[in-house]
């Protein structure tokens, strides 16, 4: 049975230009078109939802908005022959919870070309723990493996590792046979990444160069930033000979000040990640690798369960950049 009314965090701007957000009743109507009703039944919170629950118009354009880039429920209409009722699904591409009403709410309704099937062997729960956070974690992973890069050739750093992306990123090296170097503010998270497999867990003002030197001592084999900014700049400085970096995110500052040394002189490759517009095919490919060779066991230690009225405190400690780990959303059941 379809429910036409159901919670929702709301996020509008006021007249005098700030931003509110509380949990409200909405109807199937106030969702936008698209050709897929999915019931929401885990979401996850990831820093660009708290940028776009903040009003930040970066990440989201148009207000009154729902957050939540990422959601895994099961289908209960569909104008697609791909999908049908009933049918488990992941939803965490496209436009979804940035420019799209997202899943902080009981449904999503979405275009079919931004649905994945849920993959066999992965619960609802295990898909929005992983979510886009882990997703993007295993394509900057596969990006390293297509470049070349072997376990032999050395350490591989890892940056902003307590977070969602980088504790996943920690994960699947660690799973594929590298030993990891793990790079975070937060020494408390040490334990964690420890048993993640991190080989060393290091501070992380290590990677925030400030000599302005255009080339440092060679270090790390490769390396996945999830922060940008120095971060990235210190690690590309520090790169071995034809090694590569995977890049995904922006947290410390999307500037990036780095001289040409390390690309001409040490051969150095730099790969951007994008999530949102991976085609369908791969998509699949990668929840598959997910829910198979790069399965996580004990992903609770991972994470925390939060309800819609729960969200705000979650928010703002994402926000102050206390969060370490995944925090899940529970819609339903």
């Amino acid at each position: 049975m379809i429910e036409t009314r159901f919670k929702a965090l709301w996020v509008e701007r006021t007249p005098e230009g700030g931003v509110s957000r509380a949990v409200k009743e909405i109807g199937l109507d106030d969702l936008p078109a698209g050709d897929v009703l999915v019931r929401v039944a885990y979401s996850s919170l990831n820093y660009k939802d708290a940028l776009s629950a903040s009003g930040r118009y970066g990440v989201t354009r148009r207000y009154p908005h729902i957050p939540g880039i990422d959601a895994a429920g099961v289908v209960v209409e569909s104008r697609s022959a791909e999908f049908k009722p009933g049918d488990g699904v992941i939803l965490g591409v496209g436009e979804f919870g940035a420019n799209h009403f997202g899943g902080f709410a009981g449904y999503a309704r979405v275009p079919a070309e931004w649905v994945t099937p849920l993959p066999a062997g992965l619960s609802l729960r295990e898909a929005a723990i992983y979510g886009v956070a882990g997703f993007t974690a295993a394509l900057c992973v596969e990006r390293l493996i297509a470049h070349g890069l072997r376990p032999d050739d050395g350490e591989v750093l890892v940056t902003g590792a307590s977070g969602g992306v980088g504790l996943f990123a920690v994960a699947f090296l660690s799973r594929s046979g590298y030993r990891v170097a793990a790079a975070t503010g937060k020494q408390e998270a040490a334990e964690l990444l420890t048993d993640l497999g991190a080989a060393r867990v290091i501070p992380r003002t290590e990677v925030d160069d400030a000599s302005g030197k255009g080339l440092l001592s060679a270090r790390w084999a490769g390396g996945v930033d999830t922060l940008g900014g120095n971060y990235l700049a210190t690690m590309l400085k520090s790169i071995q000979y034809g090694g590569a970096v995977a890049a995904c995110g922006n947290a410390a500052s999307p500037h990036l000040e780095v001289s040409v040394y390390p690309f001409i002189l040490r051969g150095v490759t730099l790969y951007g990640v994008d999530t949102a517009q991976v085609p369908g095919e791969q998509r699949r490919a990668v929840w598959s690798r997910l829910a198979g060779e790069w399965k996580l066991a004990g992903m609770e230690r991972l994470t925390r369960e939060v309800s819609l009225e729960e969200l705000e405190e979650e928010i703002e400690r994402s926000l102050a950049g206390s969060r370490v780990g995944r925090v899940v959303v529970k819609l339903w059941p």
